[in-house]
């Protein structure tokens, strides 16, 4: 029951208890703003924390200007406040936050600061709010890209249906690769994986292993996107026109370091060969898949492309500069199969 005394300790024991529990510190003033009482105050105020001793000895000159004027107006108006200072300590910023309030009445009224530290609520928000800017700036590009898949589609199809079968082919690509991105808390994806998802939906199950292979370098969000794409333009073509579609796909999926303009880079190349040697295979000019493969995608990752339609054969060479991956010497040099 409130107000019930305790036998085994004091009430102002069991208060300091909390207090200090609680990592919450208390400073009380005058009406001159003298330091009259302090408790709990962390190590680095304490020795500055002496009877008479002000705002300025404890915060620093400029924080003890602005609280000095905030704690008069409290006087005046009567209205709690609340302040927050940033202190050096040991070479590490600390926030913390006093809530000001005035206790008595009269002569004999004084200034109750209830001083908390909050250092790392606010380098939580901070970290809050660039996350929800990273993720405004990212769907906006999302948007763009969608936009831009949208028109390009619609301008190089005929029909309705046919729109619509590769609008939605070319969005689920899209999902597959910010499924990988969204899983690894927006950090990218690895090549490997990302090639798998994009070849999942088209491979026979009678082909063997997804045929991956090089370096499983860690791509960038940006890269991840783009490169996911281009793997997608390629692996629908062969299921519609080429090797994959008819179920003996001799395809290669390779990854290695190259330099390029005198930067580390990567090459992912796919290599496809046709069912007919003689054949060769005819992108229009004008499709969107040619455009992705040869100027959305490579200018995306500022790299540069090249599509080579040879009889009975199918090359794409990508070159990605080191900016848009990471080759982590610990992750499998080889795809899974399936």
């Amino acid at each position: 029951m409130p107000g019930t005394p305790f036998a085994l300790e004091g009430r102002e024991g069991l208060l300091e208890r909390a207090l200090a529990s609680a990592g919450v510190s208390l400073i009380y003033q005058d009406h001159d703003l003298s330091i009259v009482y302090a408790d709990n105050l962390p190590p680095h105020f304490q020795p500055s924390a002496t009877p008479g001793g002000t705002d300025a000895d404890l915060f620093g000159e400029i924080h003890g200007r602005n609280l000095e004027k905030l704690k008069q107006q409290v006087f005046q108006t009567g209205k709690p406040a609340i302040a927050e200072v940033d202190i050096s300590i040991d070479g590490e910023m600390r926030t913390y936050e006093l809530k000001v309030q005035r206790i008595g009445s009269g002569h004999a009224a004084g200034i109750l600061s209830v001083i908390s530290e909050v250092t790392e609520t606010r380098h939580r928000e901070k970290v809050l709010k660039s996350l929800l800017r990273e993720l405004s700036h990212r769907s906006k590009n999302l948007l763009a890209i969608i936009q831009g898949i949208a028109t390009q589609t619609a301008r190089n199809t005929i029909s309705l249906d046919g729109f619509l079968v590769k609008f939605r082919g070319r969005l689920q690509s899209l999902s597959n690769s910010q499924d990988l991105i969204t899983d690894s808390s927006w950090r990218g994806a690895f090549l490997f994986e990302l090639a798998e998802k994009q070849f999942a939906p088209y491979w026979p199950e009678t082909a063997g292993p997804l045929p991956i292979f090089g370096l499983n370098v860690h791509l960038t969000p940006n890269a991840a996107v783009h490169i996911g794409l281009a793997l997608h333009e390629l692996i629908v073509n062969s299921a519609s026109y080429g090797a994959i579609s008819g179920n003996k796909p001799a395809i290669t999926v390779n990854c290695r370091e190259v330099v390029s303009s005198g930067r580390k880079a990567i090459e992912v190349f796919w290599v496809e060969t046709l069912c007919d040697p003689t054949e060769v295979h005819e992108f229009s000019e004008n499709s969107f898949g040619r455009t992705v493969l040869e100027r959305v995608v490579p200018s995306s990752v500022n790299g540069t492309a090249e599509l080579t339609l040879a009889p009975g054969r199918i090359e794409y060479h990508l070159v990605v500069p080191d900016a848009e991956f990471e080759i982590l010497r610990h992750s499998p040099q080889q795809a899974a199969t399936r």
